[in-house]
């Protein structure tokens, strides 16, 4: 009973998402919600969501690296990258540990580095 109840709440949230919001605040933190030709990071992140080649590769789901000049791309590179490497923050929801490791890479929601990046990310997303 209870493994089946487990495997239920686990179905549940596979595909939870964490509010529309977060891209929104995620966007504005990386680029003021700008779109077009946006280099961060010295040329080493593109457009509007700052996406590194890096993450790029590690959120593996194909296609070029210079599609993440289009937001709804870079949306969908996000996603796959914070489901590998935060999948109950995902399912949850939890928009500062995904906001944390976004700017800091899968062991970003330790980083001190990454606490006021995460605090702003989740501010905007209310």
């Amino acid at each position: 009973m209870k493994t089946t109840l487990l495997l239920l709440a686990l179905c549940a949230t596979a595909h939870a998402a964490p509010p529309a919001s977060f891209f929104r605040a995620l966007h504005i933190v990386e680029t003021s919600g700008r779109t077009g030709p946006i280099l961060g990071d010295g040329g080493k992140a593109l457009e509007p969501l700052q996406i590194h080649k890096a993450y790029h590769t590690d959120a593996h789901i194909g296609g070029d690296y210079s599609r993440c000049a289009d937001l709804d791309y870079s949306k969908r590179v996000v996603t796959a990258y914070l489901q590998r490497y935060a999948p109950q923050a995902w399912a949850t929801g939890d928009v500062t540990t995904l906001a944390r490791i976004h700017n800091g890479g899968p062991r970003g929601a330790s980083k001190q580095a990454t606490v006021n990046y995460g605090a702003k990310v989740a501010r905007l997303a209310k």
